[in-house]
């Protein structure tokens, strides 16, 4: 067994350990261990209650990882996610206290109720996987990730995120709501017990590490990566588009492509794995010149021309 295949076989372990409590959701949840395996951060958003923080619980017991969550408030301050150095009068010196961001996966809830201020404290430990406190650098523990719930923003009391934040941000998702057969499936799930309490690991935090030291071995052709490059420069020549994609977007969307693949059981990149994935990873990193309420379905819209201008790989030369 080479190393994708056991990549593969490990998404699907954790995928049918978290749909023990995640009714549905399958492409979701396959664009999450995007994230998990290339250690990029993702930004859920949705109307409350569909099912945001129960997905990152079931996905931090699966993994055996530590978990913190964080509920953002208007009060809250950098030093609440960080941790301080706090006298002790013992002995007479200060003890580092550390926040709820020395963790593996951090489940940052309803993102956009904290002040910018607190947001952009996010910054370094998501791009650097660092904190720094008074002048001293502490590394934070491997693998982390942020999994960030959002209110959409017409909701009453949200800040918008900065753009700075949004780029350092993956992906991008939404869950939706549930159909009426998996509604009904989750009340019948959810009337006598609660399965997240029961749910066991199925894979460690070394098997997640050892996936992101490997998922890169998946093939991607020449004319791939220029097929992949064309979009991202479209997003800066298009008229609707104010500020494009940046270089660290196209890098985002390369290993994006590369682990979805992986997850797809295939250990090559095709045109199907960047049209999935451009949405996801772009989308929210576009600035347009004329701001609209429906600024998703804006992006689609132009994101979805895009792919139908720029002319797509022909199929034998994708494998090399």
């Amino acid at each position: 067994m080479n190393e994708l295949t056991s990549i593969y076989n490990l998404a699907q372990v954790i995928k049918r350990n978290v749909q023990k409590v995640i009714v549905g959701k399958d492409e979701t949840i396959d664009r999450i261990f995007v994230a998990l395996f290339t250690g990029g951060h993702v930004l859920l958003e949705d109307v409350p209650g569909t099912g945001k923080t129960l997905l990152v619980k079931a996905l931090a017991k699966s993994i055996n990882g530590n978990c913190k969550r964080i509920q953002f408030t208007p009060d809250l301050l950098p030093t609440d996610l960080s941790g301080m150095n706090i006298y002790n009068q013992k002995t007479s010196e200060f003890q580092f206290r550390p926040g709820p961001l020395f963790t593996n996966l951090l489940l940052a809830d309803e993102i956009n109720r904290a002040t910018p201020r607190t947001q952009s404290s996010l910054l370094e430990c998501m791009e650097e996987r660092q904190v720094s406190i008074d002048g001293d650098t502490m590394l934070l523990d491997e693998p982390f990730i942020v999994l960030a719930t959002q209110n959409p923003l017409d909701n009453y009391g949200t800040f918008p995120l900065p753009e700075a934040q949004l780029d350092r941000f993956m992906l991008k998702l939404k869950l939706g709501y549930p159909t009426f057969d998996e509604g009904l499936l989750v009340l019948s799930r959810f009337r006598e017990q609660q399965p997240l309490e029961q749910l066991e690991p199925v894979a460690s935090k070394a098997d997640i590490i050892q996936a992101r030291a490997n998922y890169t071995k998946v093939h991607i052709s020449d004319d791939m990566l220029e097929y992949l490059l064309r979009i991202v420069e479209q997003t800066r020549k298009h008229p609707d588009i104010a500020l494009g994609a940046s270089p660290r977007a196209s890098q985002a969307l390369l290993r994006a492509v590369q682990a979805y693949a992986v997850i797809r059981g295939r250990e090559f990149v095709s045109p199907d794995d960047v049209k999935e994935m451009v949405t996801p990873v772009l989308a929210h990193r576009l600035l347009f010149r004329n701001a609209s309420q429906l600024r998703d379905q804006q992006a689609e819209n132009v994101l979805g021309q895009i792919l139908n201008q720029v002319p797509v790989p022909s199929e034998p030369l994708l494998k090399g």
